[in-house]
């Protein structure tokens, strides 16, 4: 395990007691480096979005948690968010969520020279995605495959 999965998964672990307590749910936590600044991003969700006062209450108590437990060597910045309407799916919940749903899907490689599909979410297992397309033919992804997998956004 590398160390920044290692400081992803000690963050999780801290912020899952907070995010309990409060009904909260974990989305997701990354440790990211950006134009030389390393960032903590983590993301909660609660049933009718996050507010911007979640997201203060939630960053007060996991700071203090970080500064006592002190395990991530470099200068970051900490950082409590929404995921946002277009959050990934990464969780069964998140599949479960969607299940109904039209999903965006990115290849790493091109399948019959498209890398972007769009259907409906019929499916998923731990290791496979099957979506009905507008043709009403369905395609199965391999998750290791794909590179994002998100609700489709209509504007």
């Amino acid at each position: 395990m590398s160390r920044h999965e290692i400081y992803e998964q000690k963050a999780a672990e801290l912020l899952e007691p907070i995010l309990a307590d409060m009904e909260f749910e974990l989305v997701d936590v990354e440790y990211v480096k950006e134009a030389g600044t390393w960032y903590l991003r983590s993301y909660i969700d609660k049933p009718g979005g996050i507010t911007v006062d979640d997201c203060e209450a939630v960053s007060r108590q996991f700071s203090d948690r970080l500064d006592q437990e002190d395990f991530i060597e470099d200068s970051y910045i900490m950082e409590v968010s929404s995921p946002g309407l277009d959050r990934p799916l990464k969780k069964d919940k998140d599949f479960e969520r969607n299940l109904g749903r039209e999903v965006e899907i990115r290849t790493y490689r091109p399948i019959e020279k498209e890398k972007e599909f769009y259907g409906i979410l019929c499916a998923y297992d731990d290791n496979s995605v099957t979506i009905e397309r507008e043709d009403k033919k369905q395609m199965n992804f391999l998750k290791k495959d794909m590179a994002l997998i998100r609700p489709a956004l209509d504007f």
